[in-house]
């Protein structure tokens, strides 16, 4: 009898390890396809004191980005989603170059073809502090075109929008990497 019993226990704790197992993967993929926003916190490369917070939130015609950066000098500077979110390296080279998972030619964000992350630029006032809001068709949160954990660089000069491969905007001077953003939060 105490064999039975001990079988039986075993089976049961078999099955609910599957359940649980299967619950806890039903769980995983769901949080994978309700992500709703996604935010970076952008933070200084060696030597520079641009900061902020850029936010990334799913609306009905794409997804929405909208950064306030701060310690930029005033004017243009380049602003785009790389291929790693990486930022290890102190001058930010370990985000790789611009996400551009389909090979095509570096661009603005309103051209196409265009590399995923290819952003545009972020306009710096006098005091150093740029205001980004626009919607991206390109951009998603899931797919061949998905962002969440890839890298945000804010670079040092304007990005001309034609040069290949990345636009010669010269240094990185800030890296963040996007992740999915807290829905209690409150943003």
């Amino acid at each position: 009898m105490n064999k039975w019993k001990i079988a039986l226990t075993v089976l049961s704790l078999g099955v609910l390890l599957i359940v649980a197992g299967c619950a806890q993967q039903n769980q995983m993929s769901g949080e994978q396809a309700v992500v709703s926003q996604a935010v970076t916190v952008m933070h200084p490369t060696q030597g520079n004191s641009v900061q902020g917070v850029v936010t990334f939130t799913k609306v009905d015609n794409g997804i929405r980005i909208v950064a306030d950066i701060s310690g930029l000098t005033p004017g243009k500077h380049g602003f785009h989603i790389h291929q790693y979110g990486d930022c290890r390296a102190a001058d930010g080279t370990s985000a790789g170059g611009h996400f551009n998972p389909h090979n095509v030619p570096h661009a603005g964000p309103n051209d196409t073809p265009r590399h995923v992350g290819d952003l545009g630029n972020l306009e710096a006032d006098q005091n150093g502090n740029a205001h980004y809001d626009r919607v991206d068709q390109v951009v998603a949160f899931s797919g061949e075109n998905d962002i969440i954990g890839r890298g945000v660089i804010i670079h040092a000069g304007e990005d001309d929008l034609t040069s290949q491969p990345t636009g010669a905007a010269g240094p990185r001077v800030a890296c963040g990497v996007i992740g999915v953003a807290n829905p209690d939060y409150g943003m």
